[in-house]
């Protein structure tokens, strides 16, 4: 025996599936609105991440270093005598102590020295004294490629 309320019960529930069946497509133009927004964020942000300083490295025939899985360290030299730390200016009477600091922090010894071909040797050679003293071993010295090569062989990356 049916009661009166159990048809009714019955319509409430074929109701709330035709609604149902109403939003069966997905809308998706927020999501795209959020994508193209992000887009322009990543395009207009991309070119301010290559921030360095400019500095007017010498050419030689090295090879280039191997890769570090942990961010590389730098210290830059510019011709007009100042230390940079990454791209953070240094004091000179700051530097073994940043840089002990930051030794502390990094796994590897490992640093590298950006020099401006226009420093005199004697410079670059009393900041290398000063990584060494920081606790940093293993100075690599970046320069470009392309330069003269010693051996008599040609200039540039071809031998």
């Amino acid at each position: 025996m049916q009661t009166s309320q159990e048809p009714r019960a019955r319509r409430r529930r074929g109701a709330a599936r035709a609604r149902a069946r109403v939003m069966a497509e997905i809308n998706v133009t927020p999501f795209v609105d959020v994508m193209l927004v992000l887009l322009i964020i990543f395009m207009v942000a991309a070119p301010l991440l290559t921030v360095g300083v400019p500095v007017e490295l010498p050419e030689t025939a090295a090879e280039a270093l191997p890769v570090d899985t942990e961010e590389p360290l730098a210290i830059t030299l510019t011709a007009d005598g100042r230390i940079l730390i990454q791209t953070t200016e240094t004091p000179e009477d700051e530097l073994v102590s940043r840089l002990r600091a930051i030794a502390g922090e990094r796994r590897s010894d490992r640093i590298y020295l950006r020099a401006d071909g226009a420093i005199p040797y004697a410079r670059v050679a009393q900041v290398m004294g000063a990584l060494n003293a920081a606790g940093f071993r293993n100075i690599g010295l970046v320069t470009d490629t392309g330069g003269p090569r010693l051996d008599g062989g040609p200039v540039g990356n071809g031998g």
